[in-house]
């Protein structure tokens, strides 16, 4: 379907329908001057550029942005694109659209050492400005928006980059904010170009079922309406049908086939008072018998990003299950809009105390992250964050806690202070002493044991969950193993330097800055922790030191890697041993990271590794590796796949795999305890995009529920 283009005149006349108090003139020459700035720009499928903007400021007005929002949208890539400054922009429109204008700006002006390093310090620029006014995400939602509507003009890598991004990072983020509707569309769109076969089959089993349960669901509804009627309750009774990409998750997080799925479509009662909803929901579960453990009460209580309703899944007509959620209109609205159903800026105020409920949570992440150099650790930092599901605790004084989906004491502890999460050696739930890997509870009241003399342990790692427990417990082990690896370094240092009657006390601190800067590091600590690392050897150090020998190195006994490693490098590393991790079989196309163990050499680990939650910690040990060369060589990689235990689904899989002239080196099958296949294959391939290919042909499949690496 073509897309509707917006003008100037529509785009007025709807910002007219909710704002009549707006400066027009300003609408007027940020479009014109953003038609001027892009005059010679075109869209790739050959539209003007302009029309981009256009459709950027339509969807903020259809969110009922204000003057300056949607100002800044007409604008939001001139800086980038054009030939103007921020300071052209604030010259003309003031300072409130500028410093949008300006946070919406990639830092393209800057060199980054990898693209993965640049889209994350851009997304800390955009996150601390959004910290600020939350306008700047809002605008960065409709220009995303708009570019995964048109993402069918891109080319293929592209498309499945942007579709990622979107999915790991914009949807989670609208979800915390409220924007229901968004979030959808977000989640939607990225499973059709992510997984497009997947995706245009759920559609039609989706359209098959709707076309199978509208009459019973009618049914439903007319029974509840009449109902309402009789007992003089006001309430609007409407069909939802779940979103294609949550069929899809609750598939894959339940292990289940769509047929198993009973809650794909559902009623919806929107009512006039919150009393009214508790008194509907009792009505309905007069009628049918309620399932136990379906009943939420969002209601008393409200998600972290203010979603409230009442949720209840009941036995209904000849036995079918039924999902309703009954809510306000003003829940309703809040449930769609989240913080965009709350917009109030005047003069220079920002948002109202209400609306900054939503980004608590950005600004404490925030607080506890500025400490961080690496912004891929504070990208990570956020998608740990944006976690949709939460458990609802009490202190001992009643105070009520949010938390995370399968939180400890650990991360209640560090939720309360850092010194008291530091400090825990035990908890009680409801009075009752529990160990500390014990998953928290709705309604769970903590009390938490401290002791002066104890300090976070490593394991933690393993159980907590919450992004603030991880990051105060990483900080604390990472400090305190620079302050090992430093004293270790300076012992190694200094006996070596005695074999040649030298101190390390002796060295002046011009000497010391000087033979850091000699290994490219900026503090003679950090070459000292390296010393202790192993990184680098005491007597390269003493070499820089001797003036006789200036150039001499080291003499490193190295073997040979194995021939299907050739296509590695490690940058600022020759003459390493090293070998790929067992724990994720890396491959080609795979983004790399090594780690450097003492007396291995380098071992070679995918970044999206489990392991490295672990090995992150001590970052002084983690290098840089990419595929050196793109040859004819091939690679081990490891697929674990669940399907349905039924006759021929191994001999089906086998052929497939056969099929793309792929070699299986090594099988394993097992059942598992509910009825299930589990299916292992060690296979050679030449690069991620021909194991992608792969993973989507068996993905579809019969019988397969799940595919992974």
């Amino acid at each position: 379907m073509a897309e509707e283009t917006v003008t100037i005149n529509t785009l007025i006349k709807k910002v007219q329908s909710y704002s009549r108090d707006f400066d027009v003139e300003v609408l007027k020459k940020a479009y014109f001057f953003s038609r001027e700035a892009h005059c010679s720009q075109t869209r790739i499928e050959g539209s003007p550029y302009i029309n981009h903007p256009l459709a950027v400021a339509d969807i903020l007005s259809d969110m009922k942005m204000d003057i300056s929002g949607i100002a800044a949208g007409l604008l939001h890539d001139t800086i980038e694109d054009t030939g103007t400054s921020v300071k052209d922009i604030k010259d003309i429109f003031g300072d409130e659209i500028s410093f949008l204008v300006g946070s919406l700006t990639k830092l393209s002006r800057l060199e980054f050492m990898t693209k993965e390093e640049a889209q994350a310090e851009n997304f800390r620029k955009m996150l601390l400005a959004m910290s600020e006014d939350i306008r700047v995400i809002i605008i960065k939602f409709a220009d995303r928006l708009h570019n995964m509507r048109t993402l069918q003009y891109l080319p293929d890598n592209k498309r499945q980059r942007i579709a990622t991004e979107t999915l790991e990072i914009y949807a989670p983020i609208a979800n915390r904010l409220g924007v229901g509707w968004l979030r959808i569309e977000f989640e939607d769109l990225s499973f059709k170009y992510l997984m497009p076969d997947l995706y245009d089959e759920l559609v039609k089993k989706v359209t098959k079922r709707k076309e199978e349960q509208e009459g019973y669901l009618e049914e439903i509804k007319g029974i509840i309406e009449s109902k309402l009627k009789e007992e003089g309750l006001h309430g609007k009774v409407t069909g939802r049908i779940k979103h294609n990409y949550g069929i899809y998750q609750k598939m894959q997080r339940q292990r289940i086939t769509f047929d198993e799925i009973h809650d794909v479509m559902g009623l919806r009662i929107i009512t006039d008072t919150n009393a009214n909803c508790y008194t509907i929901m009792g009505l309905i579960h007069s009628l049918w018998t309620p399932i136990p453990g379906r009943f939420k009460d969002y209601i008393a209580m409200s998600k972290s990003n203010m979603y409230q309703s009442l949720h209840t899944t009941v036995v209904g007509p000849k036995g079918e299950r039924v999902e309703f959620q009954i809510r306000t209109e003003e829940m309703h609205r809040i449930a769609e809009e989240g913080i965009a159903a709350h917009w109030r800026y005047k003069e220079k105020e920002s948002i109202e105390d209400k609306d900054s409920r939503y980004i608590a949570w950005l600004r404490d992440l925030i607080h506890s992250q500025k400490d961080l150099r690496d912004a891929r650790e504070f990208l990570e930092a956020v998608k740990g964050e944006v976690v949709p599901e939460v458990v609802y605790v009490f202190t001992p004084k009643g105070e009520i806690k949010e938390l995370p989906v399968g939180s400890t004491p650990i991360d209640f502890a560090y939720s309360i202070h850092t010194q008291i999460g530091h400090k825990c050696i035990g908890a009680k739930i409801n009075g009752r002493i529990v160990p500390l890997r014990y998953q928290l509870r709705n309604g769970d009241t903590i009390e938490i044991i401290t002791s002066s003399a104890h300090g976070p342990s490593r394991d933690w790692l393993k159980f907590v969950v919450s992004q603030r427990a991880k990051s105060r417990i990483k900080q604390w082990i990472k400090t305190e193993e620079r302050k090992q690896s430093i004293e270790l370094g300076t012992r190694l240092l200094d006996t070596e330097m005695k074999k040649h009657h030298l101190k390390v006390s002796g060295l002046k601190a011009g000497e010391m800055q000087a033979i850091a800067k000699a290994f490219s590091m900026q503090l003679w600590d950090d070459l000292l922790m390296s010393v202790g690392y192993g990184k680098i050897s005491p007597h390269q150090v003493v070499n820089r030191l001797l003036p006789e020998k200036p150039h001499e190195e080291v003499a490193h006994k190295t073997a040979k890697p194995h021939k299907e490693q050739k296509g590695i490098s490690i940058k600022g590393i020759d003459r390493i041993l090293y070998n790929t991790a067992k724990c994720c079989f890396p491959l080609p196309g795979d983004s790399l990271i090594g780690f450097v163990t003492r007396g291995k050499g380098v071992t070679i680990h995918r970044k999206d590794c489990p392991n490295l939650e672990r090995l992150a910690l001590d970052d002084a040990r983690l290098v840089d590796v990419d595929w050196a060369s793109s040859d004819e060589s091939t690679s081990t990689a490891r697929l674990i796949i669940e399907a349905v235990d039924k006759p021929g689904v191994l001999a089906n899989l086998s052929s497939a795999i056969s099929a793309m002239e792929i070699n299986i080196t090594q099988m394993e099958a097992t059942t598992t305890q509910d009825g299930k296949a589990r299916i292992v294959f060690n296979i050679d391939v030449k690069d991620r995009g021909q194991i992608a290919s792969l993973m989507q042909k068996i993905a579809q499949a019969d019988g397969v529920i799940r595919v992974r690496r």
